[in-house]
């Protein structure tokens, strides 16, 4: 360890301002100096905070483009094919609550900055998905929906923390209640569709690790709640993902079926025409 602070101590004390502020504002002045100037690794407080924040913001990175295969896949194949509109409507709903939630309590950025960046994905998942089920001007109606939400959600004039809270209770159940038609069309349809793989394990890694980030810098039992109940139920969308990789659904399989039957039939109608009987006089 003294062969580790003499190396690291001369970089550490003279980083320039804007960094040692930086950092001050992320892990705090004590944990910034036990750590970074001190270089005391053996202070488990200090070391458990920086692990959460670094995280937290790594989580915030990744959901920048979480949801961008499911919304290129959308748009190459046009389909909507596998793709729960429900689903993503609540959980755009509960992701909205949520995030008026962490703001007006002011909690760590750290610790819920992805869910403004899935929530504007989410919007444009739906959006797609009703454009490609026939439903394009549902998708109007569904953004105004969210923008009146936003402007009610945000004003502390007409929506009070006690009404909030209740509401993020709410958005607990929405959250869960999200996940279940998505596992239900899975099951139904016997493959995954248009359902992208990279933000299925994504959210299950990103679940598991808002756990051990709420526990350390949050202390509200219904953001921890939220998301152990989240983890179960990516945990069962991940499943179905492995096992029904490389599974085509049963309507994609149905549509494969129908030209071999229709082409053997035409084909048999060429190659053996029946004969009629004729009226030709002969002799």
């Amino acid at each position: 360890m003294d062969v580790l602070r003499s190396a690291v101590q001369p970089i550490t004390h003279n980083l320039p301002a804007p960094i040692r502020d930086l950092g001050v504002s992320i892990i705090g002045a004590p944990c910034y100096k036990t750590l970074l100037l001190d270089v005391d690794l053996e202070n488990a407080e200090c070391l458990k905070l920086a692990v959460s924040k670094g995280l937290g913001f790594g989580i915030v990175a990744a959901s920048s483009v979480v949801k961008v295969p499911q919304i290129l896949k959308l748009a190459r194949s046009e389909s909507a094919d596998g793709v729960s509109f429900l689903s993503y409507l609540l959980e755009t709903s509960a992701y909205l609550i949520t995030l008026a939630y962490n703001v007006r309590n002011g909690f760590p950025f750290s610790t819920f900055g992805e869910t403004a960046l899935i929530l504007g994905q989410n919007v444009v998942i739906s959006v797609l998905v009703l454009n490609y089920s026939g439903r394009a001007g549902m998708a109007a109606l569904l953004v105004a929906a969210l923008a009146g939400s936003v402007a009610l959600l945000f004003a502390e004039s007409v929506l009070d923390m006690k009404t909030l809270s209740y509401l993020q209770a709410g958005a607990g159940v929405l959250g869960v209640a999200s996940k279940l038609p998505q596992i239900l069309a899975i099951w139904q349809q016997g493959g995954t569709g248009q359902l992208s793989a990279f933000a299925v394990f994504n959210y299950l890694v990103g679940s598991l690790t808002r756990i051990f980030t709420t526990l350390q810098e949050v202390d509200d039992k219904l953001i921890l709640y939220g998301f152990i109940s989240g983890f179960a139920l990516n945990a069962i969308l991940a499943l179905q993902m492995i096992y029904y990789w490389n599974t085509p659904s049963e309507k994609a399989t149905g549509k494969r079926k129908v030209v071999p039957v229709q082409a053997k039939g035409s084909s048999t109608a060429t190659s053996t025409p029946t004969k009629s009987p004729t009226t030709r006089r002969r002799g």
